[in-house]
């Protein structure tokens, strides 16, 4: 309860920040330490996470324009100071696009730009065969070595000549290294 009753009486963070950078009045700024001490002996008691407030605070007002680091110093920002810059190459104003009302913009590539009294071409309908291979009347992947027809299974162009296999069918890859047996020696 104690904790509570000092920390409902104790300013808030920015207000205490503000007026130990007030009171310590350094040219260069005030680091955090010194801050922390000003605070520290003007109001006394203060939360166990006072450190931790005491940077997260900070940091906010920074961000926030209310105060300006310089060499680990804080300070009030001079008002007639031209505004800070960020670093690297500023952004490239944005040019402002009209948008139509009603709705937005529809996805995909933007049609084709034409002639106002040029005839309006109707797309062709795609017939079964086109429509299932992908729409350009060929398939997909690499052409057959030997196209076949649909009237005739066996390849056009090419003779047909009975072969036999003789012995086992060859498998596929790398054929094993042959082992040579090895002679034994005849004994001397």
């Amino acid at each position: 309860m104690a904790t509570e009753e000092a920390s409902s009486t104790l300013p808030s963070y920015p207000d205490m920040i503000m007026e130990a950078i007030d009171a310590l009045n350094e040219e260069e700024g005030s680091n955090k330490s010194a801050i922390w001490r000003q605070i520290e002996g003007t109001h006394g008691t203060l939360p166990p996470a006072h450190g931790t407030l005491l940077a997260h605070h900070l940091n906010q007002m920074k961000q926030a324009g209310q105060l300006v680091m310089l060499k680990n110093n804080y300070m009030k920002p001079n008002p007639n100071a031209p505004p800070r810059r960020g670093r690297g190459r500023p952004p490239k104003p944005k040019a402002s696009v009209p948008v139509p009302d009603g709705y937005p913009r529809p996805r995909g590539r933007p049609p084709k730009e034409r002639a106002p009294y040029a005839p309006i071409t109707v797309p062709m309908k795609k017939t079964a065969t086109e429509s299932s291979s992908g729409g350009s009347g060929k398939k997909r992947g690499r052409p057959r070595k030997y196209p076949m027809t649909e009237d005739n299974p066996v390849a056009v162009g090419v003779v047909e000549v009975p072969v036999k296999p003789i012995g086992t069918p060859r498998g596929r890859g790398r054929p094993p290294k042959v082992k040579t047996p090895v002679a034994a020696t005849v004994g001397a």
